[in-house]
């Protein structure tokens, strides 16, 4: 039992939540009378409740995203109906902005706006009487100040074994970001503040110590400060051993020689760069306020690829102002000529507080009223328009991020000698066309459509099409070869063995008794 419930709805499991583990790390003589307690956006609001009640704490502070604001909402709905008396404090990028009007925030008892590191102790203590403040002088909505990273306790050590065992830990060497996207919430954040190297590279030893071994940073511009990257590429350099994995989100025009030295030395695959480029379209960029230098963003690109094992996952979105369908078709070709191992095709999401409303008016940017808030139609693109892309990025993610298909996957465009956009695109309308879906489609449907596509869309050679799907079928996802690339007909025409004859939905069989075993007394 815990007077203080820290908890928040993860998007995965495999997620652990560290805007927790900072509020816990900084709760000081509270600290023993609180707890976390994580659950993941696939669970039931019911039992998400139930678990809390039976802790029977006397504040629940969520932490609010958009990935999880609906369930949240109704969890909280149902808490304040079973318990009116729980005091629950929301938090997080969700809630910090724009709070009027936000259901989940007329549900709860107190939101903190910002950074809660050290606000969050603060209402704390009020509410239980233990800051010597009145709880009645607190407003609903409280603004935090912006803290100094020299005045926050690290949360590393609440990582528990598990944790290291299963799932990614978050770190960070820095906040804020200086550039001013206006897609982008971190545009807010300034300015940029550095967690003091020495304690922080402490503290990723003692992690090292404990048997972690991927790390994935949530700074917006490692590479900014070129000092502080260097440091820390050199620890886990010194340090690597096998099974490492660093996961930094990089500036992807600034990588100069004293960074491009250490990260060649890194065995293949232990460095993942996530790269934003978002977009290639010069008017698009001046729109959106952003700047980068493409030229030398392509060159370094090129370096990554060509003298080091560092894999690349890069970002691009769809939907921003001004940005047409053409003009994002040519963006993305340019990029996968620059072979960067993924590519994210992401759809312009109106977050809140965000300065990308000020286009609404101009470009007509029309965005959903619910979670994940994205554009649903512009003047450049309309719905249809959008909805295609949005088939297209989740079809891309299966068949090229997923790495299954490295050998067939160019044989879209090759084969009709058009661009790798507008190949892929219309791949992706015709198996929307043909399943009718494109979610829990099974890998091996994937597959047989992908190759048929090839074969009779695009009339490749036969053999050269089974020829690149067997070595992906065998090099990457399973050993035996695929049953359909020896059909003599082609895909479909393999023969299958007979079915017996339906005995109805398994559910419904087993409350059917056979006749025989229904004889007896009475029968």
């Amino acid at each position: 039992m815990s007077d203080i419930l820290l908890t928040t709805l993860n998007a995965r499991y495999i997620h652990a939540a560290f805007g927790l583990r900072y509020l816990m790390a900084n709760l000081g003589e509270l600290q023993p009378r609180a707890a976390i307690v994580e659950f993941d956006i696939n669970q039931r609001p019911l039992e998400i409740v139930e678990a809390i009640l039976g802790r029977n704490p006397r504040i629940v502070g969520f932490g609010v995203y958009i990935w999880n604001v609906a369930l949240t909402a109704e969890g909280v709905a149902v808490l304040k109906r079973l318990r009116p008396g729980l005091i629950v404090i929301l938090g997080g990028p969700e809630v910090s902005h724009e709070t009027e009007g936000q259901p989940i925030v007329r549900l709860a008892d107190y939101v903190i706006l910002g950074e809660a590191d050290l606000k969050f102790a603060e209402v704390c203590r009020a509410l239980l009487g233990a800051g010597g403040q009145d709880a009645a002088s607190l407003p609903k909505i409280l603004p935090a100040e912006l803290p100094l990273m020299e005045s926050l306790k690290l949360p590393y050590e609440f990582y528990s074994d598990e944790d290291l065992a299963h799932r990614v830990l978050y770190v960070e060497a820095s906040r804020g970001c200086p550039f001013t996207c206006e897609f982008c919430l971190s545009s807010l954040d300034v300015p940029v503040r550095a967690v003091a190297l020495e304690p922080f590279l402490a503290a990723l030893q003692r992690l090292l110590d404990r048997g972690a071994l991927q790390f994935k940073f949530v700074d917006r511009t490692f590479n900014l400060n070129l000092n502080t990257s260097r440091a820390i590429l050199e620890f886990f350099l010194e340090r690597w051993r096998e099974g490492m994995f660093v996961h930094f989100e990089m500036v992807p025009d600034r990588l100069p020689e004293q960074i491009r030295e250490i990260i060649a030395k890194f065995p293949p695959g232990a460095l993942q760069f996530e790269v934003g480029i978002q977009t290639f379209d010069e008017a698009t960029s001046r729109n959106i306020s952003r700047r980068q230098n493409v030229p030398r963003l392509e060159e370094n690109l090129r370096f990554l690829r060509e003298q080091t094992g560092v894999h690349i996952h890069a970002d691009l979105i769809a939907g921003l102002p001004g940005e047409s369908l053409e003009s994002f078709a040519r963006g993305f070709d340019r990029l996968v000529a620059l072979r960067p191992q993924e590519i994210q095709v992401g759809i312009l999401k109106r977050l809140r507080g965000t300065p990308i409303v000020r286009h609404d008016a101009e470009w007509e940017m029309v965005y959903s009223p619910s979670p994940p808030y994205e554009i649903l139609r512009n003047k450049s693109l309309d719905f249809g328009v959008l909805q295609r892309l949005r088939r297209f990025a989740r079809v891309w993610d299966l068949v090229a991020n997923s790495g299954r298909f490295r050998e067939t996957l160019p044989l879209l465009w090759t084969a009709g000698e058009v661009s790798p956009f507008h190949a892929f695109l219309a791949f992706t309308d015709w198996l929307a066309a043909k399943l009718g879906r494109l979610h829990s489609v099974a890998l091996v449907v994937l597959a047989e459509n992908l190759f048929l596509y090839l074969t009779t869309q695009l009339h490749l050679p036969r053999e050269r099409a089974v020829e690149a799907m067997d070595r992906d079928w065998r090099d990457g996802v399973r050993r035996e070869r695929l049953a359909f690339l020896d059909a003599p007909n082609g895909p479909g025409s393999a023969v299958r063995p007979a079915q017996p004859a339906s005995k109805g939905p398994k559910r419904q069989a087993r409350h059917t008794v056979p006749l025989a075993e229904r004889q007896g007394p009475g029968a």
